[in-house]
């Protein structure tokens, strides 16, 4: 009995977050599920279940609309071909802007920073100031707020992963997957999808909680799970969608 018990905890390899979603005064709620190598996030509001899954061995996301039974694929060579777009989209923007008055120029770059640093020549550089200690459910954490541009665009409260009872290696899977993203939203990428916790972050420990703009994300559990391999599967019978400007698989 000890043993088989042993294996058990063991296979218990998986992580399992749960969500409390607030914006603009509605409350959602949500969950991620983290392997080694795959992630999902399950999202459900009021147009009902949203999924995303990552698989980085695959090099693959997929984005899923549970009540459409659809699906759009995302996968390395689609998100080389949006940076490549973007990037040519940035060199004419850039180029109408030269013949543009010192003033009126400076007000567009300013403009295109706030709308996500995408369209500008040099993504504006994300910092975090620790700014206290605050509590979120039953954890103290540590507080940032988040500054582009010397503008404070949000604010995060993290904890060690070991208070939730992991490790940082635990959340490999998220790095991989600012990795995979970062051609095409260099400025927010990390921000969005690291967890774990990195020197390059410029903040130490896990977020359980992350305010940006009028939307507020706080965990309110963590545990230790075994998934099965369809969680980090596209049902079958669900219709696979073209990208919009993408390759159109």
């Amino acid at each position: 009995m000890v043993v088989a018990a042993t294996g058990l905890l063991r296979a218990a390899d998986g992580i399992l977050l749960a969500q409390r979603v607030t914006s603009n005064g509605a409350t959602t709620t949500g969950q991620i599920q983290i392997e080694k190598t795959r992630m999902r996030t399950d999202v459900t509001d009021a147009s009902g279940k949203k999924s995303v899954i990552f698989d980085s061995t695959k090099g693959v996301l997929d984005i899923i609309d549970v009540e459409k039974k659809t699906y759009n694929e995302i996968t390395k060579a689609d998100v080389d071909q949006m940076a490549a777009q973007m990037q040519g989209a940035m060199a004419q923007m850039q180029q109408a802007m030269a013949s543009l008055p010192p003033e009126q120029r400076k007000q567009m770059e300013a403009m295109m920073a706030s709308r996500g640093g995408m369209m500008t020549s040099e993504a504006a550089k994300t910092v975090y100031l620790k700014s206290g200690s605050d509590r979120v459910g039953k954890w103290t954490c540590d507080k940032y707020d988040v500054m582009q541009n010397d503008r404070k665009t949000g604010e995060i409260c993290t904890v060690a992963p070991s208070a939730l009872g992991f490790t940082a290696a635990d959340f490999e899977v998220t790095r991989q997957m600012v990795d995979f993203f970062k051609k095409i939203v260099p400025m927010s990428a990390q921000q969005i999808f690291s967890m774990g916790t990195s020197t390059e972050q410029g903040f130490s420990g896990f977020p359980v909680r992350s305010i940006s703009g009028q939307t507020t994300t706080e965990v309110t559990d963590a545990s230790r799970q075994t998934f099965a391999d369809s969680v980090f599967t596209v049902p079958a019978g669900f219709q696979k969608q073209p990208l919009m400007g993408g390759r159109g698989r």
